[in-house]
């Protein structure tokens, strides 16, 4: 039997024989490694780089450049891609020679009718295929009918005609057309004058339709004219369906939406500023001094004709006993409750029982008469009494008399002790105590023995006669003396 080689697969850029030790792969072809470079800028590839086109080897930049959509402003504003081809780098190629290996046509393979490609015909195989309607193209195949345009799954069009366009072709060929299409202005759709010649003849005039003429049966139109609303142009406010183009506010006309309606007690939709001026408070210097609300020029007459009036009687509905307001007896309810040790009270009654000052959480006070106070009548009546309480002269003696119970800061009784305050002598309980150098002493006789001023740990000074000194006066006893003392005298002396 003769001897037959195997067959070795050739090299698509040199025509030469391709080995295992030197073999490249790139889209199912074999290429030498000295090969295996861009086919425009000699570039070496690998495989982050390559890209192989009809057994042509590119880098991205080039492949982009010969193969990828082209045009000024394509997609991303002037200037984005350019028109540039790569010419320039096809030095080597001429009559389909290159590197000295003549490159032969690809030839797409037939498929049997209505299974291949639409645009094209050929076997379209998954690592190139681009769906639309269920149908598969070629990647290059996938551009409009019209403009040649490279699509993608989220720019293209699927027409009547099985073709696929893009956006704008789709448009002109297929959408509405004619001037001030729906109602809009001349400028808002236009279609090709040879397109819509023969609509612009033949089209429907339409006017505007009064949808007041239509009446509803009473009560269920709209509350304004009275018309039957459908949903196209349903606004809703409390329950009731208005017309879009009656939703306007009774007195200004002003067009309204859910956030600026406000809904009056005589059943009809004002704005904000139309509602407060009719409904709201009224007066000069309401809440907010003089000048913030007017009523424009209503009398008192009319403002209270005009507002619902509640009696501000509390003791109309009596609660039973030690149930009701703890001020007037009446039953109180939860929108007007206001609490206090348990008890209920009215909202105006909850107010100070001297001064008659409204109240609130922060400010009453509850007296031992079960009566509540604002807190100066509080301090007043059971607060402490006393010229000068608490070193300040802020409270004083309704009665006249000092009710301060050591006048002198010394008490007038008590038992002595030895180990007591050794600046009054009497025993210190644990409540007053003050400590010093091991030696207890009463709150109020924690004082310095010259200038008499109160003391704490921080300004404490213990004396070598066994009493206690503030800073100065301790500096000025027993600190140093003498002519020059911290101005650079030199030795101090006792002069």
């Amino acid at each position: 039997m003769p001897f037959t080689p195997a067959e070795t697969p050739k090299c698509p850029k040199c025509g030469k024989s391709v080995y295992a030790a030197e073999e490249r792969v790139a889209g199912g072809y074999k290429f030498h490694k000295t090969c295996f470079k861009c086919g425009m800028c000699n570039k070496a590839l690998d495989s982050t780089n390559c890209t192989e086109h009809e057994k042509e080897l590119y880098c991205k930049n080039c492949h982009g450049r010969k193969y990828g959509p082209k045009g000024y402003g394509f997609g991303g504003g002037a200037g984005c891609l350019s028109m540039d081809t790569g010419a320039h780098l096809n030095k080597e190629e001429l009559d389909g020679v290159r590197n000295g290996a003549r490159l032969e046509p690809r030839k797409i393979a037939k498929a049997p009718e209505g299974q291949g490609c639409p645009r094209c015909g050929g076997y379209v195989y998954a690592a190139e295929q681009m769906l639309a309607r269920g149908r598969g193209y070629h990647r290059r195949c996938f551009k409009c009918l019209l403009c040649n345009r490279t699509l993608d799954s989220t720019m293209h069009c699927d027409g009547p005609d099985k073709e696929i366009y893009c956006r704008g072709c789709y448009a002109q060929r297929f959408g509405t057309r004619g001037y001030g299409h729906l109602g809009m202005s001349s400028l808002g759709l236009m279609s090709d004058i040879k397109d819509c010649e023969w609509q612009s003849e033949h089209a429907p005039r339409a006017g505007v339709v009064d949808v007041s003429k239509i009446k509803a049966r009473p009560g269920e139109g709209c509350p304004r004219c009275g018309g039957v609303v459908f949903a196209a142009e349903l606004v809703l406010s409390k329950g009731r369906e208005w017309h879009r183009k009656c939703f306007k506010c009774r007195d200004c006309t002003k067009t309204l939406d859910s956030i600026i309606a406000c809904d009056g007690p005589d059943k009809e939709v004002y704005c904000r500023t139309c509602y407060g001026k009719k409904w709201g408070p009224h007066g000069y210097g309401f809440a907010c001094g003089s000048g913030f609300l007017q009523t424009d020029g209503m009398t008192e007459e009319q403002i209270a004709a005009s507002r619902p009036f509640a009696p501000p009687d509390t003791t109309s509905i009596k609660a039973p006993e030690g149930e009701g307001c703890p001020r007037c007896g009446g039953a109180v309810f939860a929108a007007e409750q206001q609490l206090s040790k348990g008890k209920m009270w009215h909202k105006k009654c909850y107010n100070c029982c001297q001064c008659h000052r409204p109240l609130d959480s922060m400010l009453a006070c509850d007296g031992p008469d079960k009566e509540i106070y604002c807190k100066a009548c509080y301090g007043k009546n059971f607060g402490p009494k006393g010229f000068g309480y608490g070193h300040t002269p802020t409270l004083v003696s309704t009665s006249g008399q000092n009710t301060m119970q050591y006048p002198e800061g010394k008490p007038f009784s008590g038992p002595k002790s030895s180990s007591g305050c050794p600046r009054c002598g009497f025993a210190v309980y644990a409540a007053e105590q003050m400590i010093s150098k091991s030696r207890i002493w009463h709150k109020r006789c924690f004082h310095c023995a010259d200038c008499r001023k109160s003391l704490d740990s921080t300004n404490l000074n213990d004396g070598p006669d066994g009493d206690i000194y503030c800073r100065a006066c301790y500096g000025r006893n027993f600190g140093p003396k003498g002519v020059g003392y911290g101005l650079g005298a030199g030795t101090l002396t006792m002069a």
